[in-house]
């Protein structure tokens, strides 16, 4: 074995973590991919025979890396000033599908990638890599230029952003998934008080229906609004087939072979918190919805 087809192989041990570490960071699937590339092309050209841990190596460079394409983000005012529903991570809603155990792995909700847009590029990183990955902030400050003491200023900074903001999900996927069948059942029927019923009192809906749509996601607050949005939708309910997004109970909404829609739910205390939806079908077809199509 030469040594760079051992330096691969390191390598792809590690790629989950970093992908994990690039996707909270970025919450763009695409952005993650290229960001784990762009580390494996700087360890190809590093001699690592220096290096003492190679996994704080990558991550401290997946994280670099991140941290300017968010940077850049802000530069290029690509993202809109409003919220960006997050690119959701989706599997088959069962322990039996292949794909299901990958996303429990992976199962940052959406709620939490909302709240972190919203935060500074420095913030999100100090955030992501202590609370999420148990990086020292003595490690932290030197890639944003800070103290090990602003560094963590940033993450208690962002932690109480977090708190405040993102809904504690239920963990019973079962309950949940009882939730969600309710809300489409209620939907189906055009029943305005039983959706009202499942629903959060200050439940928000952020449905992204791409450039042809609105440039901006749109952003719907309060029970009565957001179940009189869901009865509009009743009619696509009975084509929502069941999955995972994020760890969390979701559905695909498929017609004629093609999605139409993922709508991801944040489920609290037995009542959706939170709906995402994405429905643009330029970032639909980015996602790997073949499960739910063929």
């Amino acid at each position: 074995m030469d040594g760079r087809t051992g330096l691969a192989e390191r390598f792809e041990e590690h790629r989950p973590h970093l992908h994990a570490v690039a996707y909270r960071m970025l919450g763009s699937l695409g952005e993650a991919d290229d960001a784990v590339q762009e580390t494996w092309l700087r360890l190809s050209r590093t001699d690592v025979g220096g290096v003492d841990n190679l996994a704080a190596w990558l991550t401290t460079v997946v994280a670099r890396v991140s941290l300017n394409t968010l940077r850049g983000r802000r530069r290029r005012r690509e993202e809109p000033l409003d919220v960006r529903v997050p690119d959701p991570v989706v599997a088959p809603a069962g322990p039996d599908d292949p794909e299901y155990a990958a996303v429990l792995a992976d199962s940052v909700g959406l709620a939490l990638l909302v709240v972190l847009d919203t935060l500074t590029p420095a913030e999100r990183l100090a955030f992501v890599l202590h609370d999420m990955f148990a990086v020292p902030f003595d490690e932290i400050a030197p890639m944003i230029d800070r103290s090990p003491t602003a560094a963590r200023q940033l993450a208690s900074r962002a932690r109480r952003r977090v708190r405040g903001q993102v809904p504690r999900p239920d963990a019973d996927l079962a309950r949940q998934r009882q939730v969600v069948d309710a809300f489409l059942a209620a939907a189906r029927h055009g029943d305005l008080d039983a959706l009202v019923g499942v629903l959060h009192p200050d439940v928000v809906l952020r449905s992204d229906g791409g450039v042809a749509r609105t440039r901006h996601t749109t952003v719907l607050t309060g029970a009565r609004d957001v179940a009189a949005q869901a009865v509009t939708f009743g009619r696509f309910s009975p084509f929502a087939r069941p999955a995972v997004i994020n760890g969390s109970a979701g559905v695909v909404v498929t017609a004629a072979g093609r999605p139409l829609s993922v709508m991801a739910f944040t489920i609290s205390a037995e009542l959706i918190a939170q709906i995402d939806v994405i429905v643009d079908p330029d970032r639909l077809a980015r996602l790997d919805l073949t499960s739910f199509t063929d």
